[in-house]
């Protein structure tokens, strides 16, 4: 006998072998046990998953020749020794007629299938008919199967293969019983997988076993077939077949996850520049921008599940390297981010279908997930805390923990002694406890900024006051501390000799950092999107505020201009300056900020 693929060569003889559909092989055997053989079944679910494979040891079982019982049937599977079990497990068997719905879908095919069904097997207990893609069957086709269906013949019984149950006819399915198959799990095929290359003996990585499962997407033939092609083209070493992750990957025409781990710390980063230089390097390497957007759909997907669940959920179908990899990435956004990045590139990828150039819509897709790093929540809008009056608001990098035991934190005397501003008009102002009313009005603030919500994600979280864990006043100095140590060390000395001449407060969950009066331009320019990024892990880290706002103002008690720059800084360089100290003479000028433009 010729070659035959590993899907045909290792499909299941037997209940027992059939991956991932328990439910269906239980149902069926205890119906074997009790006699109680319906004359029509529905096999439905997604391809190569064992729908016809069930059907036809269905077919064995209810035809085998050897007693339920005895010592070479001690249960009800087939024994598959037997001329019937050999039959038909060969296809040549008389009494078992498998038809492809596909090509004999017509009335006239049917009809023959309904005068043939009347009379008794040749041979077997039961005439077996099994419909292969039996959706394609016309409606005409079916109305004239309805009787024959409605009352059978004893010995006729009418198997049903389908991967789109909702196209056959309600009439039909009525008659039947359904039984729904499910996608194979992740780690089944991979099981399978592995036992399969040990009887062909061959030496496979199991990162490239993972890669073949995943390929699979629930699909055990799908596996396999790839299975089979990555075996032909694996190397030899002493005459066994070697697969290898990165010969799987070449042959499958996709590239690392690592890849899109690397793009996405790009667009945590907000760096456009390193985003743009990743994708060409993908594109010039002969990738389609259709493939990359498909497969980083998929891994922004895992990285959202892996956020929702952790990184050992059930919702990850993925090898364990993997569900690490997702959930590094998820680290770095919040469920909403994740969830808005999914719906982009998924946006970009239906764009690229009827495009003409491709490259230009994925790069445009890909930037927008930067861009949309900068967007306010919509409850930040609604509330009034991105309003007039230069305030920049940051959204936070987690929700704020809840502790409604936790003592408030006391307001500064600075804050206690200026009056309150008028509370915000606010959509949310009629829920229970849990959007803040308390704010105070400072030099540059605009009435709008007087109500924030309490916790990151904007949700009401059951009427609870929100609080951090560094109530205090004082902790406030280990804040800036830290903050602007960080601001320096990543380069941004600018944002650093800023915020850490302003005066800070923590108002419950909210961090209010007042630095000296500038413009709202000049402020975005000092505390960039980056440099945002890393207040937020500062304060995720150190369990700070959930939020923070940058208030232009008079500065506090310590001004810009009267602080003292930090030691090697970009401020103290300028300083330095002849040209600054001759214009500060000159205008009688305060220095209060120093954009490094040479960074841009």
């Amino acid at each position: 006998m010729g070659y035959q693929v590993l899907a045909r060569k290792y499909r299941p003889q037997r209940f027992a072998d059939v991956a991932g559909q328990d439910h269906v092989t239980r149902t069926l055997l205890n119906a074997l046990s009790q006699n109680r053989i319906a004359h029509g079944y529905i096999f439905s679910g997604h391809r190569g998953i064992g729908k016809t494979t069930i059907a036809r040891i269905l077919a064995q079982a209810l035809n085998c020749r050897t007693e339920v019982g005895s010592a070479g049937r001690p249960t009800p599977e087939p024994c598959g020794a037997c001329d019937s079990c050999t039959e038909i497990r060969a296809g040549n068997a008389v009494d078992v007629i498998e038809i492809d719905a596909a090509t004999n879908r017509g009335i006239d095919e049917i009809r023959e299938l309904r005068d043939a069904a009347r009379y008794s097997p040749a041979r077997d207990r039961y005439k077996i008919y099994i419909l292969d893609e039996a959706h394609q069957i016309t409606e005409a086709a079916f109305n004239a199967l309805l009787k024959t269906l409605e009352e059978p013949p004893a010995h006729v019984v009418f198997m049903m293969a389908t991967t789109e149950p909702e196209n056959i006819p309600q009439t039909i399915r009525s008659r039947c019983q359904h039984f729904s198959f499910h996608a194979v799990r992740f780690d089944d095929i991979l099981a399978q997988l592995k036992s399969i290359a040990g009887r062909e003996q061959v030496d496979a990585e199991e990162a490239a076993l993972a890669l073949l499962a995943e390929a699979g997407d629930g699909s055990m033939r799908d596996a396999l077939s790839i299975m089979d092609q990555a075996i032909a083209s694996a190397p030899l070493e002493n005459g066994r077949p070697v697969l290898a992750a990165t010969q799987i990957r070449d042959l499958m025409g996709s590239v690392p996850n690592a890849v899109f781990e690397r793009l996405l710390e790009a667009v945590a980063a907000g760096q456009s520049a390193e985003l743009m230089e990743q994708l060409n390097g993908l594109l010039n390497a002969g990738h389609s921008p259709s493939s990359l957007a498909r497969q980083m759909v998929r891994y922004l997907r895992n990285t959202l599940m892996a956020r929702i669940g952790g990184e050992q959920t059930e919702l990850l179908q993925i090898s364990s390297d993997e569900r690490a990899r997702a959930a590094r990435t998820a680290m770095l956004f919040s469920e909403e981010e994740l969830t808005r990045n999914l719906q982009i590139v998924l946006r970009t990828f239906d764009d690229l279908n009827y495009r003409q150039e491709q490259r230009f819509h994925l790069e445009l897709g890909l930037l927008k997930l930067i861009h949309a790093q900068r967007l306010l929540p919509i409850e930040e809008l609604l509330s009034g805390a991105a309003g007039s009056g230069g305030a920049r608001s940051v959204a936070p990098a987690a929700p704020a923990r809840s502790a409604s035991n936790a003592p408030r934190a006391p307001a500064t005397p600075a804050a206690a002694s200026r009056p309150a501003a008028p509370p915000a008009i606010s959509p949310f102002g009629a829920s229970t406890g849990s959007w803040t009313s308390e704010a105070t009005a400072k030099p540059g603030d605009s009435a709008a900024s007087a109500a924030l919500p309490v916790n990151g994600a904007g949700s009401l979280n059951g009427g609870a006051q929100a609080t951090t864990g560094l109530s205090a006043a004082a902790d406030t100095t280990a804040l800036r501390a830290a903050i602007s140590a960080a601001l320096a060390a990543a380069g941004h000395s600018s944002a650093a000799q800023l915020l850490g001449s302003g005066e800070w407060a923590v108002d419950g969950s909210n961090l209010r950092i007042e630095v000296a009066l500038m413009s709202k331009k000049m402020l975005s320019l000092t505390v960039n999107a980056a440099a945002e990024k890393i207040i937020k892990q500062e304060l995720q880290r150190l369990g700070g505020p959930a939020r923070f706002l940058v208030i232009p103002g008079a500065g506090g008690g310590t001004s810009a201009a009267a602080a003292a720059p930090m030691a090697g800084s970009i401020h103290e360089e300028a300083l330095a300056h002849p040209l600054v100290q001759r214009a500060r003479e000159i205008f009688h000028a305060e220095v209060r900020s120093v954009v490094d433009l040479r960074q841009k």
